[in-house]
């Protein structure tokens, strides 16, 4: 019975030469066709992920201040269709051109074209959030937590609104914030600077997408709310 010869050892023994299979050309080929499918499955699911729908009707319906006038439009036709308390509007100091405005945060302004727009007054709640150097999101629903808690107002549902891809993300910051006594709800208003379904054909929608992604990644590992 004969005995196959063994590969002599080197580098002093600690190597020592073995067979391994290598990818054929073939192999490599269907390998990047796979990465391609899976990596353009991915780019299309990301932005319907972020952009997520989960509404509550009922309670207390949130608008975020900076969001666009055709955003705040959608808050203005939600609060008609359906049973709210109050219109809240959420947001901190504006960053540019305060001094010419006499609205100096988002949360005012954004209240203030909600009125313009035909919104009675007594149903559109400007509440202004200090200014901080991260987390804008959560600080604007703490500081809509605290209101509510000040003024006997704290509802058992909250439908917020958001824009895009922001969505996900506003809806994580307002449940940490609100605690698990108020349900959350979220509703993203589609923006028309890209095409949800094909982001990545835009700069805008590049940029928006793979940002709050990178953010949303961040808020869910990183982000911890601070003791009160």
């Amino acid at each position: 019975m004969g005995t196959s010869a063994k590969e002599p050892k080197r580098g002093w023994g600690l190597c020592q030469r073995r067979e391994c299979l290598v990818l054929t050309w073939r192999g490599r080929f269907l390998l990047l066709v796979l990465g391609t499918s899976l990596a353009f499955g991915a780019a299309r699911g990301v932005s319907p992920f972020l952009a997520v729908n989960d509404p509550v009707v009922g309670g207390a319906l949130v608008v975020e201040g900076w969001a666009p006038d055709y955003a705040l439009a959608e808050a203005m036709a939600e609060f008609k269709r359906n049973p709210y308390t109050r219109l809240y509007v959420t947001g901190g100091p504006i960053e540019k051109g305060a001094p010419l405005s006499e609205y100096k945060t988002f949360a005012e302004f954004g209240a203030a074209t909600l009125i313009r727009m035909g919104m009675a007054s007594n149903l559109v709640q400007a509440v202004p959030a200090p200014p901080v150097r991260q987390d804008r999101t959560y600080a604007s629903a703490v500081a809509l937590r605290n209101w509510l808690r000040e003024h006997g107002a704290a509802p058992q549902d909250c439908h917020v609104l958001s824009v895009g891809p922001h969505a996900r993300r506003t809806r994580l910051m307002f449940e940490k914030a609100l605690g698990g006594t108020t349900r959350v709800g979220i509703t993203s208003i589609e923006s028309p600077d890209h095409d949800p379904k094909r982001w990545w054909r835009t700069s805008a929608g590049v940029r928006t997408v793979l940002g709050e992604a990178i953010a949303y990644v961040y808020a869910r590992l990183f982000f911890w709310p601070p003791r009160p």
